[in-house]
């Protein structure tokens, strides 16, 4: 189990802060989908219907578009993949691991950006962002938010379900 990264010690770096809070939430979602059964993973006890592994495949999918085609400004296929008809969908034949493998290499390119630009650094110009594009620090909060509110969703989820729950 990942350690709970409090604020503590001497590292300050916001870049490096970011990255640690990053990695903690990532391994989260990963240790409570991993303690469903595969029934689970692809079935929503939510009035909304999303399932876990559509869960995590928008986490996967909203940190590369972030970090990757904003920030990066890299062409990336399908940079909405996790979506079809307006809500979150994970084809059949995808699986808890193969998703977990797209977020690791997603979280490489997050720490990648991460470790080699100053966090004041701003995204460039592009088909991500187009009039004020946001700087690196922006981007890292909003990308951590996001994985903290789904954490907590999965949290939910997970507990209704049986599985293992808290961080």
């Amino acid at each position: 189990m990942t350690e709970f990264p409090e604020p503590r010690g001497a590292l300050a770096d916001p870049a490096a802060l970011l990255a640690r809070y990053l990695e903690f939430y990532r391994a989260t979602v990963l240790r409570k989908l991993r303690s469903l059964p595969e029934a689970e993973l692809r079935s929503s006890r939510l009035p909304s219907g999303w399932t876990p592994l559509e869960l995590l495949s928008h986490l996967a999918h909203m940190e590369r578009r972030w970090f990757v085609w904003g920030f990066l400004g890299e062409d990336v296929a399908d940079p909405w993949g996790d979506g079809r008809d307006d809500r979150w969908h994970v084809p059949a034949d995808r699986s808890l691991e193969e998703l977990a493998g797209f977020l690791d290499e997603v979280a490489a390119r997050t720490d990648e950006a991460l470790s080699s630009y100053p966090v004041t650094a701003q995204a460039p110009p592009g088909p991500r962002f187009d009039d004020e594009p946001p700087t690196l620090a922006w981007i890292g909060f909003h990308v951590l938010q996001e994985y903290a509110r789904h954490a907590g969703h999965l949290d939910v989820v997970v507990e209704i379900a049986v599985g293992e729950v808290g961080e």
